[in-house]
């Protein structure tokens, strides 16, 4: 397993759950700084990246880039793959869709979280979950097309109402036949909705595609109560060899929750 840590480029995201906020340079000297394997970036648009810029950084600091985070486009704009608004679907899966098309410049996954969407009071849950399949399926060809793995990520029932487990998730993936999406597995979220998050691991088996290495209260693996080593364990077992990547508060500051997730990481890996 490789290790990352988040960069957000979102200025109102500034409060969110990323470790550096300063810019490009500076999370991945940073990460670098700390030892981690690569970053995974949280752009406000695919635009926004200058590809030659970002490959010059990698290079300097010998780092990859683990994945690219698309929440950018529901917290600036409110897109969602099952918005009640056919224009806005459509405008979402063009905003995911450029992102993929950088990411597979850089090898890179690519995220969508918040853009899922929820189930809206005014719309039926089957008919969500059509326009979520549809919306899955094109970008998934889509990622075939740049070699990218595009990730869905279950979240916690506070944030959606879609899919709050991984074993859910996993049976509805297989079920409409999106063999082209993994699942990020979110070890905060998880911890919500999970029973046992190692048993969960287990149900979700090879479809799972990144981890997002977060303890209890969303703070630095080793500043809540998550039993990470378990959970490591059972990633270990079903033969998991993707990213652990930090999605965190910067808490107390950026470097002590880089360097308190180093030294989780450390005792696992």
């Amino acid at each position: 397993m490789r290790t990352a840590i988040t960069i957000c480029l979102v200025p109102e995201a500034r409060e969110g759950p990323f470790v550096f906020h300063d810019g490009l340079a500076d999370g991945c000297a940073r990460a670098a700084k700390h030892g981690f394997d690569g970053v995974e970036i949280f752009p406000p648009a695919a635009a926004a990246i200058s590809v030659v810029d970002l490959k010059k950084l990698l290079r300097r600091h010998e780092l990859q880039v683990a994945a690219f985070g698309t929440g950018a486009g529901w917290l600036r704009e409110r897109l969602t793959l099952t918005s009640p608004h056919k224009a806005t679907r459509q405008k979402a899966v063009r905003f995911i869709q450029e992102m993929l098309e950088l990411g597979g410049k850089f090898g890179a996954a690519v995220i969508i979280g918040s853009m899922q969407g929820r189930v809206e009071p005014e719309v039926e849950r089957a008919v969500a979950l059509d326009w979520l399949h549809d919306g899955l399926a094109s970008l998934a060809d889509i990622a075939a097309q740049h070699s990218v793995t595009l990730l869905y990520e279950p979240l916690n029932r506070y944030e959606t109402n879609l899919f709050n487990r991984l074993a859910d998730t996993a049976q509805w993936l297989q079920t409409r036949e999106l063999v082209g999406v993994k699942i990020l597995a979110d070890m905060f979220h998880m911890n919500i909705e999970e029973a046992n998050s190692a048993l969960a691991i287990h149900s979700a088996k090879s479809l799972i595609g990144h981890v997002h290495f977060a303890d209890s209260n969303r703070r630095a693996m080793g500043f809540g109560h998550t039993k990470f080593k378990t959970l490591v364990s059972a990633l270990h077992k079903i033969g998991y060899d993707g990213y652990l990547s930090a999605e965190i508060f910067p808490w107390p500051d950026s470097s002590a929750a880089a360097k308190q997730t180093m030294t989780a990481l450390r005792q696992v890996l």
